[in-house]
């Protein structure tokens, strides 16, 4: 986990091919709501074996969200087929923590779902206020190298 807005995954080298995105009030509902949009999303954009994970990283984010924000959240997935990028704005000022693992408690475990799915995540903080908790699952493809041009023959 980084707490620092400009992580390497929190900013990613390469533009995402898909994005989808939803304001979500801050009611239990948009939780289904903030699924039906992963779901949608990712599959349109060949990335279902990322959507499960995707699906429960976001659950358990926007249930944060609407919790402990208080207010309407905004959800941002960008990506493509091989990774996805989330972000998930709220105005609350409250640090997203890891609880301690309590075997008995019957919650405080989201954190440690996100922590355990996502290949990054974070909490960054605009300068408007809020915080923004991002995460990333898989990884983008690597650029494809530019083929050398082949200088051009010329004939007599």
């Amino acid at each position: 986990m980084s707490l620092q807005p400009d992580s390497s995954a929190a900013s990613l080298d390469v533009a995402p091919e898909y994005e989808g995105e939803c304001l979500l009030p801050a009611v239990p509902t948009s939780v289904r709501d903030a699924r039906a949009l992963v779901r949608r999303e990712l599959s349109l954009w060949g990335a279902d074996d990322l959507v499960d994970d995707c699906v429960l990283i976001v659950s358990e984010l926007v249930t944060n969200a609407v919790r402990y924000g208080g207010a309407a959240c905004a959800l941002r997935i960008q990506g493509g087929g091989s990774f996805v990028r989330g972000e998930l704005f709220d105005p609350g000022e409250g640090a997203p923590r890891v609880c301690a693992r309590d075997m008995d408690a019957t919650g405080g475990r989201g954190l440690q779902i996100v922590d355990s799915l996502a290949d990054d995540w974070g909490v960054a903080r605009p300068p408007s206020g809020g915080k923004i908790v991002w995460f990333v699952l898989g990884r983008p493809a690597p650029a494809r190298p530019r083929p050398a041009v082949a200088p051009v023959l010329q004939f007599k």
